[in-house]
């Protein structure tokens, strides 16, 4: 089952359009199911319904009438929530609705268990898949009702009546992920001939400036040279950075603006700046030794992600899975081509472009239990979607360099299968035997080569892609 909960200033409009007829030609046989008190007026089961739906919206103002007088009834007095079943689902009765309805009030603190001041609502049944609860926010004691977080206390009440009533389970979210475009988003996006929404593409553009971005000062920088994107920067009084909006720059019909958190809870200007502080600055090159490979410093960084997820700090975790995330984002922008004008050189990017998938794996397979052990539903089936295509991406990118790497076996390779030993002793004899081997004692030399100590690169992470078959990266 969906929640979806909206305020509003008048209620007899919102009466009107539950029980219309004519222009709404879904709505079929309207009518109460469910009311604050048992007894409220039905316009559904009247004569004259124009006359029992005005008393029904006079019922209903009756406390916010009475709190306007003190000045006392907040501006959108009217709290809307709309529930809708699964298309699966069987049709629910009306007394299964009405008790629906009752418990979702009760959790929302629109109409609180127990509470004889609670807000007068109604629940209204037009179709055979939802309801409608129709209420006022200003309770009998004349005091606004505390609906903090409506959202999430309905949507886990959801959740416990779909278990109860044998319904289809939803898969929820904890409010980390970016929103999904609407059903209005994703039909503009179609007829401009695009696959994905104006939200979605700015929010993959801006993730894409994150990842290249080393500074809260260069981010906005990249923000202003992003193609096809406008950008309006907001300021304090002060002249600080506040935070920014992003628009698609041929969006049709006008720009549509979207601020950091709108594209997705982490994007916001506060979560962007934190996460860019607390980036390591990187050491100056010493003379005489070459600069890392830069997959070779994504995949240090990436190995040591699952370790911090095993740690009590959830804040900090959720830090580190939002910069992997980003390192996703930015991943086909800076990944090679396939196609290179040396074979070496292709082998050998391809080659540390697979090291780092095999190590995103383990690292989206860490998060995705780091998820299920939070019951964050929604993110572990993401994370399972996202291993089968890194999954997919790691076989086609460790193929082709790794026979080319077999054929550059080192001279040193008898000194790497004693490193190999003293490293991995349960494993040794299964690598040396692999037919991988080869490529493993040349990604080793490389890797001694621009200042890596293979030995410990090796007992790092016994399964690591530098000696896995290719079938199978994240270890067996």
């Amino acid at each position: 089952m969906i929640a979806k909960i909206s305020s509003g200033k008048e209620t007899a409009g919102l009466i009107r359009y539950l029980f219309d007829t004519k222009r709404a030609k879904d709505h079929t046989d309207p009518h109460l199911v469910a009311s604050w008190d048992g007894f409220a007026p039905d316009p559904g089961r009247s004569e004259d319904a124009d006359a029992t739906r005005r008393l029904l919206v006079a019922d209903l103002d009756l406390h916010v009438k009475q709190a306007r007088r003190l000045g006392r009834a907040p501006e959108k007095h009217v709290w809307h929530c709309s529930i809708r079943a699964a298309e699966t689902d069987r049709h629910l009765s009306d007394e299964e609705w009405a008790d629906i309805a009752r418990r979702v009030v009760a959790a929302t603190g629109i109409s609180p268990d127990g509470d004889p001041d609670g807000c007068r609502w109604v629940a209204v049944r037009h179709a055979p898949d939802h309801i409608h609860i129709a209420a006022t926010k200003v309770r009998a004691d004349l005091r606004t009702a505390r609906h903090w977080h409506d959202y999430l206390t309905a949507d886990r009440e959801l959740a416990s009546i779909e278990k109860e009533y044998g319904l289809f389970q939803v898969v929820r979210g904890d409010r980390t992920a970016a929103k999904r475009p609407t059903r209005a988003e994703q039909e503009k996006a179609r007829r401009a001939g695009q696959n994905k929404t104006a939200s979605e593409r700015l929010r993959s553009t801006v993730r894409t400036a994150v990842a290249a971005a080393s500074s809260m000062e260069e981010f906005v920088d990249l923000l202003h040279h992003l193609d096809g994107v406008l950008v309006e920067i907001v300021y304090f009084p002060s002249g600080d950075v506040r935070g920014y909006k992003v628009a698609v720059e041929d969006d049709a019909g006008g720009p549509i603006w979207y601020s950091g958190s709108k594209l997705a809870p982490d994007l916001s200007f506060p979560k962007i700046q934190e996460r860019l502080e607390n980036i390591d600055s990187q050491p100056a090159d010493q003379p005489g030794r070459r600069r890392p490979d830069s997959w070779h410093q994504a995949t240090a960084t990436t190995e040591r992600i699952p370790h911090h997820l095993d740690q009590a700090d959830d804040e900090a975790s959720q830090a580190h899975l939002a910069a992997f995330g980003e390192a996703l984002d930015a991943l086909p922008l800076l990944a090679p081509q396939p196609l290179r004008s040396q074979l070496r050189e292709a082998a050998t990017a391809f080659a540390a472009l697979a090291m780092f998938l095999d190590a995103a794996i383990l690292v989206v397979t860490a998060a995705a239990r780091w998820h299920q052990l939070r019951h964050h539903d929604q993110q572990v089936a993401a994370a399972h979607q996202t291993l089968l295509h890194l999954q997919a991406a790691y076989d086609q990118a460790a193929a082709a360099p790794l026979a080319v790497l077999a054929q550059r076996r080192p001279l040193t390779v008898e000194r790497h299968i004693r490193q190999i030993r003293r490293a991995v002793p349960d494993h040794a004899e299964q690598v040396i035997e692999d037919s991988a081997f080869g490529a493993l004692t040349a990604v080793l030399a490389e890797a001694e080569a621009v200042g890596h100590d293979p030995e410990q690169l090796l007992s790092m992470r016994p399964t690591s892609a530098l000696w896995t078959m290719p079938a199978a990266p994240h270890g067996s």
